[in-house]
């Protein structure tokens, strides 16, 4: 099985934020504290992206709760680092099972917030069973440095302690159980914090598996503006793992530096897919297309810039053209629907100026362009330009979104130098012969590459940006020991003072 991951946030909004008294809130959505549920002092909207409308209130954490949580977080950790990693390992395997077991209902709640259609949604839920199940599958190795006659030299992998996990609105459930099993299979506690935009899934799951966790092991709070900054600053917390744009990332490295903490930073990406002579027209643009646009190009690893060389440039354009035209944008949770809105109305903002200035200078549209839908909900049409210029907003900025340039090249080296003329490298893909295309990868500046295919995600295989992309991994034994540090122990076998 492999999954395709995930990431952008975006810095939550105080607009979103409105003081209510307790009781008039959905009490429903409770924050997960010390083993408990616990109702919000105050609560906010989340808003449908598909109609607008509200569709649920979520707790806004305090100060004082966040604190409380903090503290039960570090009176749980001495008990489970001390806990064998087997019995570690089970749990976190049962709450997949739980998961699991209530992913239809979770899936429909998931649609409602995030705005993807079903079928995606179940995948998003569905990643968090497996990444527990990978999860507990995984046991840290001691390395032996000598085993002689004098001495005994031995590192341990131990737990960091109380990990802040901070997840995305793309994909709320699969990046948060991507940060969570594998730190708490490691030993530590963690404060989950899901978006404001998208918290109501992951509260529901809180509720779901509190039981199955000693008090204080895992902690889930939503919260607005404040709240990140609080996590990321707090001096209770001994490392961070953060998922959204690198905007955000500067700020929660710049916080977390004030008590040193660790970091995992899985940042934004602008990656370039390049198109050589010798493709099979038809299938590569099927599966471009699904590699620019899938999760209405919410992907932090999308397809954001496509390098099409000119002896196939025409026909691979009208293909996705053809594509763009058959696809179906529309409410998540009707029938039939290819792609939902775009998850809120500051990146449906966004994006609209990004048109606009595509508009303004001149750049030519082969699809979509017009954003005056005249429906509710923040919808995007599927958007295809024709080479605009390399400087311009569209191909240097990170669109997330069903926006796409396509750019002509015919120097394969002018194009690579292209694809990695960014601040970015998280990801990209090439595709053509596969001897060239490998050789190509190879070349380019980011964690990760995909040859002839897109968004494979392995179990064993190392996921993680370059440059301003971030840096840390996740998956398999590599993302697991991201929440580990060293414990190197020498042993005399001479006894002592001798």
């Amino acid at each position: 099985m492999s999954h395709r991951k995930i990431a952008t946030a975006l810095t939550p909004r105080s607009e979103m934020m409105s003081e209510t008294n307790p009781m008039q809130a959905d009490t429903s959505f409770e924050l997960l504290i010390d083993g408990a549920g616990v109702a919000g002092e105050r609560h906010f909207d989340v808003i449908n992206p598909a109609t607008e409308e509200v569709v649920g209130r979520a707790p806004d954490c305090t100060r004082s709760q966040l604190d409380a949580a903090v503290a039960a977080a570090r009176k749980a950790f001495s008990d489970w680092k001390a806990t064998p990693i087997g019995e570690r390992q089970a749990k976190v395997a049962a709450i997949g099972d739980m998961i699991a077991a209530h992913i239809d209902d979770l899936s429909r709640l998931l649609t409602s917030e995030q705005g993807k259609p079903v079928a995606r949604a179940v995948e998003d839920v569905g990643a968090a069973p497996y990444f527990c199940g990978l999860s507990s599958k995984l046991t840290p190795p001691v390395d032996i440095h000598e085993d002689s006659a004098e001495r005994l030299s031995a590192t341990y992998r131990v737990p960091i302690g109380v990990v802040c996990a901070i997840s995305p609105w793309n994909f709320p459930i699969a990046d948060s159980f991507w940060k969570v099993a594998p730190a708490l299979v490691a030993g530590n506690t963690v404060l989950l914090k899901p978006s404001p935009f998208t918290p109501l899934t992951t509260l529901r799951i809180g509720a779901l598996i509190r039981d199955i966790l000693p008090p204080g092991v895992l902690n889930i709070l939503s919260g607005g503006d404040d709240l990140g900054p609080w996590m990321t600053s707090h001096p209770g917390i001994d490392k961070v793992a953060f998922t959204g744009s690198t905007a955000t990332g500067r700020r929660v490295m710049q916080s977390a530096a004030q008590t040193l903490k660790r970091l995992t930073l899985e940042l934004g990406g602008n990656d370039a897919a390049i198109v050589l002579p010798g493709i099979d027209v038809k299938a590569t643009a099927e599966k471009l297309f699904g590699a620019a646009f899938g999760n209405t190009g919410q992907v932090c690893f999308a397809a954001k810039r496509v390098y099409v060389h000119d002896d196939v440039y025409e026909p691979f354009a009208n293909a996705l053209v053809e594509l763009g035209k058959q696809a179906k944008v529309g409410d998540g949770s009707k029938q039939g629907t290819d792609f939902g809105p775009v998850q809120n109305r500051q990146q449906f903002e966004r994006l609209k100026g990004l048109i606009a200035d595509s508009h303004a200078n001149g750049h030519n549209f082969l699809l979509g362009g017009d954003t005056k839908t005249g429906n509710k909900g923040y919808f995007i049409p599927i958007t295809i330009l024709d080479n605009p210029p390399e400087d311009s907003r569209i191909v240097q900025e990170e669109q997330f979104g069903p926006i796409l340039p396509l750019l002509r090249f015919d120097d394969v080296d002018v194009a690579i130098d292209k694809a990695n003329a960014v601040e970015v490298g998280l990801g990209g893909s090439v595709w053509g012969p596969p001897e060239q295309a490998e050789a190509i990868a190879h070349r380019l500046d980011t964690g990760m590459v995909w040859v002839n295919e897109y968004g494979s995600v392995a179990p064993s295989q190392p996921f993680g940006g370059r440059k301003q992309s971030g840096f840390g991994v996740a998956n398999g034994m590599s993302g697991l020991l991201e929440f580990t540090q060293p414990h190197t122990i020498v042993t005399s076998r001479q006894a002592a003072g001798a």
